[in-house]
């Protein structure tokens, strides 16, 4: 049960939002500091991860290690197979680092209640996973579409949960939560999205981007009025970023208007990109302030 009371379930959905997601150990981390421990955390994308090691007792090990990624070691997880279909990153190489450092466990053994948001691709069913490899549950969560190659579990192929659930605030009350504290680290930055020099550094020292310049100077030598001199289109990353941002901003405002949260933060992290993994300590400052905002809305709620 939470440090604060025995009478109440307090739940944590934690929100999709890539690199912005780091902003969820700041959250975490200012809550503790509140003795507001949450008995139910629900993730999705990004969310499910920091969730996930929340849960098992290794979030001090991930926040003392993304505070030394930079955009070098970035690469060295982004494990590009252009011969894999479905995503051009397989993901293996960061869940395996994960299992050597921080180990793997099954759900049912975990103390909290935790559940991660994946979506089934042939149906575009909304997957709550509450079983079985917690670090399977989250990489199936992070499948993002066109990047992450689909998860296969238990026949099924898993895509990223935030085409469903961005901010999974009814899955915390459908396993129990009385008062639900939700996360948005996707909150106010559509149209503020700017091309990140460090999101675009990453993507051109990857096979990825290699590729796509091929076919962009291709593109150039035939249809050469598409592209009139000065005129710069945005990046893969950009374009995908920034629609994933849309399509998620939408879900989240229509779900949130039938489901609210009780609490909901909502961190200030426009300037972040989706892949500026090396802005952690950003990320998580925005999130620490955030909650410190609220501080008497949160003990408000506890206490009714």
């Amino acid at each position: 049960m939470s440090k604060q009371t025995k009478q109440i379930k307090i739940g944590l959905a934690l929100g999709s939002g890539s690199a912005r997601g780091w902003t969820h150990i700041g959250v975490i981390n200012a809550l503790n500091k509140l003795d507001i421990e949450p008995d139910i955390v629900c993730g999705t994308s990004i969310g499910a991860l920091v969730g996930g090691l929340y849960v098992t007792g290794h979030l001090d090990t991930l926040h003392k290690w993304i505070l030394t990624l930079d955009k070098r070691e970035i690469i060295k997880y982004l494990d590009i197979n252009l011969l894999t279909g479905g995503g051009f990153v397989e993901g293996k190489s960061i869940i395996t680092f994960f299992h050597e450092h921080m180990g793997d466990q099954e759900i049912e053994s975990i103390r909290k209640t935790y559940a991660s948001v994946a979506t089934e691709l042939e149906t575009g069913k909304e997957i709550w996973i509450q079983s079985g490899s917690i670090l399977e549950s989250i990489r199936a969560s992070m499948a993002i579409p066109g990047i992450f190659t689909p998860v296969n579990k238990d026949g099924t192929w898993l895509v990223d949960g935030g085409i469903v659930n961005p901010v999974p605030v009814s899955v915390c009350r459908a396993l129990g939560a009385d008062k639900v504290i939700a996360v948005n680290p996707n909150g106010n930055i559509v149209g503020k999205h700017a091309r990140s020099k460090n999101s675009t550094a990453l993507a051109e020292k990857t096979l990825l981007s290699r590729f796509t310049k091929t076919v962009k100077g291709h593109a150039n030598n035939y249809f050469p009025e598409f592209f009139e001199e000065g005129e710069t289109p945005p990046g893969l990353f950009d374009v995908m970023a920034s629609s994933l941002n849309i399509m998620q901003d939408r879900i989240t405002r229509s779900r949130m208007a039938g489901d609210p949260p009780d609490i909901l933060i909502s961190p200030k992290l426009a300037s972040i990109g989706p892949m500026d993994f090396d802005r952690a300590a950003e990320a998580i400052e925005a999130g620490e302030n955030s909650v410190h905002q609220i501080e008497q809305h949160l003990r408000d709620m506890i206490n009714e």
